[in-house]
């Protein structure tokens, strides 16, 4: 028996209320602070420009250069896929590079023009060119770029970033693998030389074309299977030799990363070769490319141009957040850093924004130039302008030899790039395992972007998700729960005085409350005592699932318990109740109910319709039980939960006066119409202390398992608790007090306990 010394306060919990008031001033006095931080936050590149030092210029040098070489022959072959000529793809690349090291909060991320990107511009510029051909696709280009921009920064201003969250991981893995898929068959005419195939309608339609055109094959075939080979041996191969020379790895990845380049000048020089003496070409090459930034200008919008591009800015804004923020989180959490997603929306629209002077198109982060950047060494943002000036180098110093590039080259290289991009059969295995939903997601959204359009895939993929988000949340998972014994046992000490006499030791049996139908555990489940019934909510009570839960616990109470008794005849009998004298009599054996509990450890939010589901309920069960059911909460996570249950009182239950009253309700009572006695006082639940009788205070239970901790925690108000197995003693307890009452006839019908221990009238 352990001494006195062992005895420790006991804790009571409770929470301050702090008024809106006192909110709101603290809001503004502390606003000023608030502002300062915000403006400074949008520009991260001050908190770290002023340690900027030689060995980390060497870093960004190396990485920069080598991004630059990789982002030159992509531009241009993702220009092709935008439908624009080749220079706006470098237009593209320059912008980006230049200004995202202003507003970055990633290192790794490369700006620039993209696989999925390029894909909707391109499906941008045929629709609205093929119904009006007054309109350019470079107007069209820049319009989408200033108002992607627009609604980008907007977004990332007003700290919209959350958005994001609302679409799962599948779902982008969804239409970026069936971009990559669409864009490379829409690449596969042009590896092989085939000019007849429209690339520019459905995936499916471009696959039969070019098989049924197959026989016209062009020489180009060559340089384009070449090609391939080159890229993917390469590729191979240094990873081959780096894990087999770790010494000299580097190397082999900086040779790796230089095929791109060395292909485009060996496949130039060889078509250079090929044309001398010639005055056309054998095979598609891309011929003159301008050289500075000839469509530099303000950009002049038109109402048609507006009309036209309105259907697509959704899904425009949609890649450019989803694919960049994607992609600077994976690489933050590669490398150790964290990125702020409303920064880089900000980022992103005010790239977009400046790029349209310069006659650029949307542009987001690269994922494949990326891991480049990042694999390099990089150690700032401010690598983006060293890649910029290859860029700049290419549009004033290379344009002439730019004029030889074979198409089949840039298609190679393009399908080189966005193979990445396709999720494999190891993804879809382990999603599938995960996920059967999510997975459902991935597969709809590649076989709409497929069989449609880009657009139709991201919004299919988007829309799905949000419809599953909802249909979790309005259809939670419910548990009714039982208890299984632990070995384990807690010595309880107990005591009738302040001077600790008549000391007593005991035993209290521990246990595990797990679902009734546990699949492990389910054998060892056993009831818990007559009358008394625990469940558990895997979501939050808000208005869209309210009323599921509330019919969830009014069924799984009454299937497990009995009415009052009292059979009705057919004339007294309710319109909405079913039930039979034979029903009746075949749940005789059932216990009334007395208590139920309601696990509240994943309840992280309760509003106005959950709230009043919960007393919907227990109006409900009142009636069946034919007495007041007691409601316990175990485990509210916040003082805003708690705060809500003592409005409707069910701190101190019963609630007095008119049970079937509304907390909040929708429609205001009419005061023409019956009233209801109300003699009863409405308590004050907010300065109201524990329930228990002055000479019951001297009775405590002190919990002495762990020397070097607390005792349980004891709320202030007695239908709170901190543990089930507190609950459920709680519950059995008054059951017993009220069952002793009823025995002696001290209690009256209909008189039950308010505070849940022991009756207030006695």
């Amino acid at each position: 028996m352990p001494n006195s010394s062992a005895f420790k306060e006991e804790i009571i919990i409770d929470y301050e209320n702090v008024s809106h008031k006192h909110q709101t001033q603290e809001f503004l006095r502390n606003l000023p602070e608030y502002t300062k931080e915000y403006i400074i936050s949008l520009f991260p590149i001050a908190s770290w420009l002023h340690r900027y030092n030689l060995m980390w210029l060497v870093r960004d040098l190396i990485a920069g250069a080598t991004v630059g070489i990789v982002i030159v022959p992509q531009s241009m072959g993702y220009a092709k896929i935008a439908e624009l000529p080749p220079q706006y793809g470098l237009y593209t690349a320059f912008v980006g590079l230049c200004v995202y090291c202003l507003f970055a909060t990633s290192k790794d991320i490369s700006i620039g023009p993209t696989a999925v990107m390029s894909l909707l511009v391109g499906q941008t510029v045929t629709r609205i060119v093929s119904s009006d051909p007054t309109i350019t696709g470079p107007e069209i280009a820049v319009a989408l770029s200033l108002f992607t921009g627009i609604i980008a920064m907007f977004i990332g201003l007003v700290r919209l970033g959350i958005l994001v969250d609302f679409i799962p991981a599948p779902a982008i893995a969804g239409f970026m693998s069936g971009s990559a898929i669409t864009i490379t068959i829409g690449q596969m005419p042009k590896l092989f030389g085939i000019k007849a195939v429209n690339t520019q309608v459905s995936s499916y339609l471009i696959f039969g074309n070019f098989f049924k055109h197959l026989p016209e094959t062009k020489v180009d075939v060559a340089f384009g299977l070449v090609s391939m080979v080159w890229l993917y041996g390469v590729r191979y191969a240094c990873q081959v030799l780096g894990r087999r020379y770790p010494k000299y790895s580097m190397h082999f990845f900086f040779f790796s990363i230089m095929r791109n380049g060395l292909l485009v000048i060996f496949g130039t020089l060889l078509a250079f070769l090929i044309n001398i003496g010639k005055e056309t070409s054998p095979i598609s090459i891309l011929k003159t490319v301008p050289a500075g930034f000839t469509a530099m200008a303000i950009p002049t919008i038109r109402t048609e141009v507006i009309s036209g591009i309105a259907p697509s800015l959704p899904s425009g804004v949609i890649i450019l957040i989803l694919e960049h923020v994607a992609i600077a989180k994976s690489f933050g959490r590669i490398n150790d850093y964290t990125i702020n997603p409303d920064q880089e929306i900000i980022a992103i629209g005010f790239t977009n924004i400046w790029a349209s002077f310069f006659g650029a198109y949307p542009s987001t982060g690269s994922f494949s130039r990326t891991a480049i950047k990042a694999r390099s060494g990089v150690k700032t943002p401010i690598a983006g302008i060293f890649s910029a000036l290859i860029v700049l180098l290419a549009l004033y110093a290379l344009t002439p030899a730019f004029y030889y590039i074979p198409d089949a080259v840039l298609a190679a290289v393009v399908i080189h790039a966005v193979a990445d991009l396709v999720s494999g059969p190891s993804y879809v295995k382990r999603l599938a395992a995960v996920s059967l939903w999510e997975l459902l997601i991935f597969v709809a959204t590649v076989i709409v972007t497929f069989f449609s359009t880009v657009e139709y895939g991201i919004y299919a993929s988007v829309g799905m998700s949000i419809v599953i988000l909802l249909f979790r949340i309005a259809r939670p998972r419910f548990w009714g729960l039982g208890r299984i014994p632990l070995s384990s046992s807690v010595h309880s000490v107990s005591y009738e005085d302040e001077k600790k006499q008549q000391i007593i030791t005991s035993e209290l049996q521990n246990y595990l409350y797990v679902h009734e139908q546990h699949p492990s555990l389910g054998k060892f489940v056993e009831s818990l005592p007559d009358g008394i019934l625990m469940c558990r909510v895997d979501e939050s009570f808000t208005y869209p699932n309210s009323s599921f839960i509330s019919d969830k616990i009014i069924s799984y109470c009454k299937t497990r318990t009995r009415t009052s008794g009292k059979i009705l005849s057919k004339g007294d009998r309710g319109w909405n109740d079913d039930s039979t004298p034979a029903t009746i009599a075949a749940r005789n054996n059932l216990p009334r109910l007395h208590a139920l509990i309601l696990d509240f450890a994943s309840v992280n939010r309760l509003d106005s319709s959950g709230l009043q589901a919960i007393v919907d309920a227990q109006n409900t069960l009142n009636r069946y039980s034919g007495h007041h059911v007691e409601f316990h909460f175990v485990n509210i996570l916040h003082p805003a939960i708690r705060r809500c249950l003592i409005v409707a009182e069910f701190g101190t239950q019963p609630r007095p006066g008119d049970s079937r009253k509304e907390v909040l309700p929708i429609v205001p009572a009419s005061r023409d119409g019956p009233q209801r006695n109300n003699s009863h006082q409405q308590p004050d639940t907010e300065n109201q202390i524990d329930s228990s009788d002055e000479d019951e205070k001297a009775v405590r239970t002190e919990f002495v398992e762990f020397q070097g901790g607390i005792l349980l925690p004891k709320d202030r108000y007695p239908f709170f608790h901190w543990s089930a197995d507190e609950a459920v003693r709680s519950a059995v307890d008054s059951l017993s007090i009220l069952q002793t009452l009823e025995e002696s006839g001290e209690l009256e019908d209909e008189q039950v306990a308010p505070t849940g221990n022991v009756p207030s009238s006695h």
